[in-house]
């Protein structure tokens, strides 16, 4: 089959838009001969589990699914009984971003609070921690956070020691979207370990496909105690991969070296040229009327263009309004941006906040 596609089409809309890392599609090419026994019992999902291990400690488990959404849907229906309810940002990605799938596929009532940021706090948690006993309230039985989160911020370890510590004195369990995961970790120079399990977070969603996989994401139990039944569940919820092989093998390629890291690491130093590429436009003023609306501290930039901007930029780079009422849209940079998309973009905004 011949490219039928433009590889010189550049954007940043997502960081799901990029390619697979070559040495990520290295491993599947690599996996690939012979036979491998299906459903899990392969060389490559074992090796996955000792990779963790290192990541994460002795006592973890991971389970590898296709997708974030799956990560998140079985992974939190593994932590709760049927009454069972989840506290999470309004902005969290399981409550906007999943076309109702912990509700419908779960079953899982999601009890949201409005943030600034996309970070929960003790405070912010207490808003719906409560009703315990009740029987006409869901019981909130678990916490949901997102590392780095849906608005490009960060959790420190501290942070989430303490929102891990609150959830745990009132008999919930925290669980972590970490779809960015390795970014957070590039971004606050911590091993992974650090800012989960050793922070009191109990399961997590693992994330590849932003940071260089095709596909594959792996719930990773922390805490045995936090998570039951996921072997029935994924299986339950269409996650179990009959072909897993080559699904753990690019988790094994991400994380059995530091691809994950350089990875993420790029990226996020990318989203800071990005901001300092503007930044510098409207101080020396080839830029305006630009404002952002969050820190850039992982691989997102959230910026507030002139009115009409957005569309004449959307003619040359893809990119996704995110509250299109204010005119605020998401960058977002991959491990594959090069410095020279960042100075096209930079010049594309010049030319049309000028001509705005």
């Amino acid at each position: 089959m011949t490219t039928i596609h433009d590889p010189n089409v550049r954007g940043f809309a997502s960081d799901n838009y990029s390619g697979i890392h070559p040495e990520v599609l290295s491993a599947i090419a690599a996996a690939n001969d012979g036979h491998q026994v299906a459903y899990g019992e392969d060389d490559y999902t074992a090796r996955l589990q000792q990779v963790m291990t290192g990541h994460f400690g002795d006592g973890v488990t991971a389970f590898p699914v296709f997708n974030g959404t799956g990560a998140n849907v079985v992974g939190l229906q593994s932590m709760l009984p049927r009454w069972g309810a989840v506290i999470a940002a309004a902005s969290a990605h399981i409550n906007v971003d999943e076309g109702g799938a912990p509700e419908r596929v779960a079953g899982i009532k999601l009890l949201t609070v409005p943030t600034t940021d996309g970070k929960l706090t003790p405070d912010l948690i207490d808003r719906e921690a409560w009703g315990w006993g009740d029987e006409h309230r869901a019981q909130p039985l678990v916490v949901s956070i997102t590392q780095s989160t849906e608005l490009g911020t960060l959790y420190t370890a501290d942070e989430i020691r303490a929102i891990a510590d609150h959830a745990h004195a009132r008999g919930m369990r925290l669980h972590m979207d970490g779809a960015r995961i390795s970014n957070a970790a590039a971004a606050l120079d911590l091993p992974l370990r650090a800012f989960t399990r050793d922070a009191g977070v109990d399961v997590l969603s693992f994330g590849g496909t932003k940071n260089g996989a095709m596909l594959g994401e792996a719930i990773v139990v922390l805490d045995p105690a936090a998570a039951d039944g996921l072997v029935f569940l994924r299986k339950l919820n269409m996650q179990l991969s009959s072909k897993m092989r080559f699904v753990s093998a690019q988790l094994v390629a991400l994380l059995e070296g530091d691809l994950w890291l350089r990875n993420a690491r790029h990226a996020n130093a990318m989203a800071q040229r990005l901001r300092q590429g503007v930044e510098s436009g409207l101080q020396d003023g080839s830029i305006r009327g630009v404002s952002f609306s969050q820190p850039t501290q992982a691989n997102g930039v959230f910026a507030v263009l002139p009115a009409g901007v957005a569309d004449r930029l959307r003619e040359s780079f893809r990119f996704y309004d995110w509250d299109a009422a204010r005119n605020e849209v998401r960058w977002m940079c991959s491990f594959d941006t090069t410095e020279a998309d960042i100075d096209a973009f930079v010049a594309a905004i010049a030319r049309e906040t000028s001509a705005a």
